[in-house]
């Protein structure tokens, strides 16, 4: 039988564990067969079936034939490509509060079975995370820091409706250990670094993540460069401040900003931040010097870069233009597809055109970090920016692509390199035996083109058919 019926899926879907035919007939579980294999560390694998038992992968072997091939629990994947399933490893479930009870089920629709937050209430998204997973349907695997971890004054603090409370403050060496003692005891899988952190404090959140075995997300916070802070993380988020870092007169945009933040006594942490890169970002820019640049990314050769170009480059993108947008939209919450689409309708009928520099920065930094074998990895930032869940990861891969990458190289960013940053390479992330069953069916080969990604027939999480 062939994944194109939802009549056909749902009968399958209906079996409990099932004899199979493999090359150990008493072996049981559920077979795509005669599929083409595409994971982004071995090379592609035409005619094979993939077994399936209990969450993990039992088994890739040659397809079945004759009879073999034609059992209850057989999945004909003639024509079809089997890739492992996506990483969004920048999303916010709590950023918009009428979204967060879809954005799992979002995901997985989209091919998204795991996902990395990084921002938001601890207790909110232990809950949240207990309830998915007590759920009859399958959920993404998620992973979270918990609150951004700030300087004394917060930048997502709550002051403001439109930004929620993401943020905490941590504005001395105490205050460090015993903020992430905190995240650790309460589930954390990793921290947040933000942007208004001290030099000391951030040297402190470092040694006190070290100590936890937690590994650490961060901005490149205003009072460092980018050369400074970034080998101390474990991954660097958005591609900001890396601008500073690489102008020619790198040390008086920093000496300007030190003074800035340092003469800051009352006011908002937002207003302070926005402040500082409208004052400096595209001036920054205009001043790149490439052999200042390449002593900063070498500096990264083992600091993840996840940079959300779909969200850098949102106003020249204007992703409400594709052709499948209204339909992705109208999987939204009504509440929430309205807003957005008078946002659109706002900017639509605004007739001064947005300023394009750090979206053309942004893209043409991922040349920069393919060149200097800086490490990559697909995030999304969703649903900030009209980001929605899922989709906005498919267009990830392909600015990715339209950057620099190869098609294998941006599989590569969305499944394999999110392992690296958690540890977890040898569970996650590959078709191969022993590897948990995390699997999408795609009706086109994704290494032809990217965009195939989105040609979803089926998704698995955890060995259970999640979409359709």
């Amino acid at each position: 039988m062939r994944l194109t019926s939802l009549s056909l899926f749902s009968s399958i879907l209906a079996c409990s564990i099932l004899s199979a035919c493999t090359e150990m007939p008493d072996e049981t579980g559920l077979i795509i067969n005669n599929v083409t294999v595409v994971d982004a560390v071995s090379p592609i694998r035409a005619e094979r079936s993939v077994v399936i038992r209990d969450d993990k992968i039992f088994a890739v072997n040659p397809a079945l034939k004759g009879q073999a091939a034609n059992t209850s629990n057989v999945i004909d994947g003639s024509g079809q490509f089997l890739i492992p399933g996506l990483w969004d490893m920048h999303v916010h479930f709590l950023y918009e509060p009428r979204l967060t009870e879809q954005m799992a089920d979002l995901f997985l629709r989209y091919g998204v079975t795991s996902v990395r937050d990084t921002g938001g209430n601890l207790a909110k998204l232990v809950a949240l995370r207990e309830q998915l997973t007590a759920r009859a349907r399958p959920s993404p695997q998620i992973y979270f820091s918990g609150p951004l971890l700030d300087g004394k004054f917060v930048v997502y603090d709550g002051s403001d409706p439109a930004r929620p409370a993401l943020g905490v403050d941590v504005p001395n060496e105490n205050t460090a250990h015993a903020r992430v003692k905190q995240l650790k005891d309460a589930g954390a899988d990793l921290i947040k670094i933000y942007e208004l952190v001290q030099p000391d404090v951030y040297a402190n959140l470092v040694a006190a993540a070290r100590s936890h075995d937690l590994p650490i997300a961060s901005h490149v916070p205003l009072m460092l460069t980018a050369d400074e802070a970034g080998p101390l993380a474990d991954s660097m988020e958005h591609l900001r401040n890396i601008e500073l870092a690489c102008a020619s007169n790198w040390r008086d945009l920093l000496d300007q900003r030190r003074k800035t933040i340092s003469n800051f006594t009352e006011g908002l942490g937002y207003e302070l931040r926005r402040g500082l890169h409208s004052a400096q970002r595209l001036p920054a820019i205009a001043a790149y010097d490439e052999n200042r640049c390449n002593e900063v990314l070498d500096t990264l050769h083992s600091t993840t870069q996840v940079p959300t170009l779909r969200l850098n480059t949102v106003f020249q993108q204007q992703p409400w233009t594709r052709e499948d947008w209204p339909a992705a939209l109208t999987n939204m919450p009504d509440e929430v597809a309205s807003q957005w689409q008078r946002q659109i309708d706002l900017l639509q009928h605004t007739n001064t055109p947005p300023d394009d520099r750090f979206a053309k920065w942004s893209l043409f930094l991922i040349s920069r970090l393919l060149e200097r074998e800086v490490p990559i990895a697909a995030g999304t930032d969703t649903p900030i920016g009209l980001g929605i869940p899922g989709y906005s990861l498919h267009t990830e891969l392909e600015l990715l692509v339209a950057s620099g990458m190869t098609p294998n190289q941006a599989l590569y960013a969305a499944t394999v390199a999110p392992t690296h940053f958690f540890g977890n390479t040898k569970q996650i992330g590959q078709i191969k035996p022993g590897m948990t069953a995390d699997l999408v069916l795609l009706n086109a080969n994704p290494l032809d083109d990217i965009s195939n990604t989105r040609n979803i027939a089926a998704v698995m999480s955890q060995g259970v058919w999640a979409y359709p």
